[in-house]
């Protein structure tokens, strides 16, 4: 287990091109072990490019991502990028999920693709999956398409929790939910991360989902790259406290 208040991400002086109305720029910006952080005010091209940068898909034009304490320009090969990936659980809409195959087949996925039956070890570690992102057990055999979208969230988040990660990246996850489902889920996935000490980053354009899932909630000054602490102001106004 990572000692909590070791640093897992940092970011420095970041620029990054992405062909939209400026680039993206973060000042600075860490991330400790087990932290729950939410970051308001990048749209959903932007949103992407931080992930991939995150994740040392993608590497800066200018500064530095430091990655479990190395920097992302300084992964040499494929096998070293897969490695650090395989740390990081990814919710978002662009993890594809099989619509025609069943809750559980798709929660097996990422241990096997034997899921005409799942061998039942995995089976049940799917099915562990679907109780911890509280998926009810009369949807596990149905297929994914009958799924409304929280449902669909759920699963996005089991599957990205099958290989316990260190670092979970939300991707405007609750894009589209009602305010009360969004808010559920946020606290559901902030519970989760504790229990597992899994740290977190949610980028979302949804104040109610961020106050719910993180414990510090930052907003992004595009034009400056710096980010502004404003739970304080956030929690009053959403909770009036």
């Amino acid at each position: 287990m990572t000692p909590a208040g070791e640093r897992l991400i940092e970011i420095a002086a970041l620029s990054k091109d992405y062909h939209g109305l400026r680039p993206l720029r973060i000042e600075t910006l860490t991330l400790a072990a087990r932290e729950q952080l939410a970051i308001l005010g990048l749209d959903r091209p932007m949103a992407e490019t931080f992930i991939n940068l995150v994740t040392g898909a993608t590497l800066p034009d200018r500064g530095v991502v430091t990655i479990f304490g190395r920097a992302s320009s300084s992964i040499e090969d494929s096998a070293e990028w897969l490695a650090a990936v395989d740390r990081f659980g990814i919710v978002s809409e662009r993890a594809v999920l099989l619509d025609a195959l069943s809750v559980i087949q798709n929660l097996c996925i990422p241990f096997t693709l034997q899921i005409e039956p799942p061998p039942d070890g995995i089976r049940q570690q799917a099915e562990s999956l679907a109780r911890e992102v509280a998926l009810e057990e009369s949807v596990w055999l149905r297929p994914v398409e009958e799924l409304a979208a929280a449902g669909r969230l759920r699963l996005r988040v089991g599957r990205a929790l099958a290989l316990d990660p260190q670092v979970l990246l939300l991707d405007h996850a609750s894009a589209g939910l009602p305010t009360d489902e969004a808010a559920s889920i946020g606290t559901l996935v902030r519970q989760i991360a504790s229990r597992r000490a899994c740290a977190l980053i949610a980028v979302t354009a949804d104040t109610e989902f961020a106050a719910a899932v993180a414990s510090r909630v930052l907003t992004l000054e595009p034009a400056t790259g710096r980010l502004i602490d404003r739970r304080g102001s956030l929690m009053k106004r959403l909770f009036g406290r």
